[in-house]
């Protein structure tokens, strides 16, 4: 059934402002939606595991030998190590800023129980959701590595670069990491671009110098006072105080979009000297690499928000944008076309109006009255031809 022209020209405005809308949509989606979108999930619940490379030096202190026993201190070789980090969401956390919490502890697995853990921290710290820099505010975290009765002392730390997230977006430059360890930011210097499981990836590399211990946190086991004899150095029972040492080698492959740490890797030395540009002895030292498991679920977690934020930065908008095109493009159409009844259209009702018939050949025509008597004669082209012909001597 044809529209008439008052509801064409109404579906017509119609189209034509759905297609605008859809429009602007279209643009506005990924200037303003996907900005809302393009942060770090609140939910976030992320354990990682890094173990030692197999066939490459992993060096441990037995602590006990440097309390204990004749002879000096025992450095124990090809010790297998787990390295475990649990990071959660804690308050305060809102729509632009979030406070991470990470556990970590790294343990040798060749002895049970408690003996076999070697290190332990909780590190916490507010970031902003999108850059992954920690806030302006101080303190804006604080690290445990301590406990008494009441179990972890945390103490006020102001953090000063990343540390468990890259910025959305990351780009190939450099970024300051924060070191926990050493409680400072060095320089994670931009490697090359490449893939992992078919995943694009940068890797950067931070490189944390010979830093004293003792200047960080003045802990006992960070300064040691022994026999020359128990540190295998020439004296014999001469005391001879040495610090302990911290380097570090760090390399993170980092998936640019959501700023998701695929992989990472340390090549960590600890060692005892009376010098730091003089290692003397081994404490640790081991390259720790994330397990295979950890690398696919840090994979599913990057992709999981690459899709999200394809399907508002690109998917949604293309459709919104098609449909808005089409929309105008009916509209228009529909406007364009005129309002008019067309010639060749009869009103509703009426009957065709027959093509008059052929006239006499002379000039004059005649009309008859009811008893077939001829009246008058005229012109013909006084008068039109009937449009329906009465038979008058019919009777119902």
């Amino acid at each position: 059934m044809a529209l008439s022209a008052g509801t064409r020209r109404t579906v017509a405005c119609v189209l034509v402002g759905l297609g605008a809308a859809l429009l602007v949509a279209a643009l506005m989606i990924p200037t303003y939606t996907v900005s809302k979108v393009a942060k770090t999930p609140l939910d976030l619940e992320i354990t990682t595991i890094a173990e030692n490379q197999k066939g490459e030096e992993s060096l441990v202190l037995d602590s006990k030998s440097l309390t204990s026993g004749e002879g000096a201190a025992v450095v124990n070789k090809d010790v297998p190590l787990v390295s475990q980090r649990f990071v959660t969401v804690e308050e305060p956390s809102d729509a632009d800023d979030m406070t991470l919490q990470a556990g970590q502890t790294l343990r040798r697995t060749d002895v049970q129980g408690d003996t076999g853990l070697l290190t332990a921290a909780i590190d916490r710290v507010t970031i902003s959701r999108t850059t992954g820099m920690p806030v302006d505010t101080e303190p804006n975290g604080s690290i445990a590595v301590t406990v008494n009765k009441d179990g972890s002392v945390m103490e006020p730390v102001q953090h000063t670069g990343i540390g468990y997230r890259f910025p959305i977006g990351t780009e190939k430059k450099t970024y300051p990491y924060f070191d926990i360890n050493v409680r400072k930011s060095f320089d994670a210097n931009f490697i090359e671009e490449t893939e992992i499981n078919n995943m694009k990836v940068y890797r950067f590399q931070m490189t944390a110098p010979v830093t004293s211990t003792w200047d960080v946190v003045q802990s006992p086991t960070n300064r040691l006072t022994l026999p020359a004899a128990k540190w295998g150095v020439e004296g014999g029972d001469t005391p001879v105080t040495m610090t302990r040492y911290y380097t570090n080698v760090r390399d993170l492959w980092v998936e640019p979009e959501t700023g998701t740490v695929i992989k990472g890797g340390e090549s960590i030395h600890l060692f005892y000297a009376r010098s730091g540009d003089k290692p003397e002895v081994t404490a640790l030292k081991s390259h720790l690499v994330f397990d295979e498991a950890t690398v696919e679920s840090q994979i599913a977690i990057a992709k999981e928000n690459t899709d999200k934020l394809s399907l508002f930065g690109r998917v949604v908008p293309i459709v919104l944008g098609v449909l808005g095109v089409l929309a105008l493009l009916a509209g228009l159409f529909l406007g364009l076309r005129g309002g008019g009844t067309p010639a060749h259209a009869s009103p509703r009702g009426s009957r065709p109006t027959p093509a008059p018939t052929a006239a006499p050949s002379d000039s004059t025509a005649t009309r008859w009255d009811g008893d077939d008597t001829p009246t008058t004669q005229f012109p013909r082209g006084d008068y039109d031809a009937p449009t329906e012909q009465i038979d008058i001597d019919k009777r119902p």
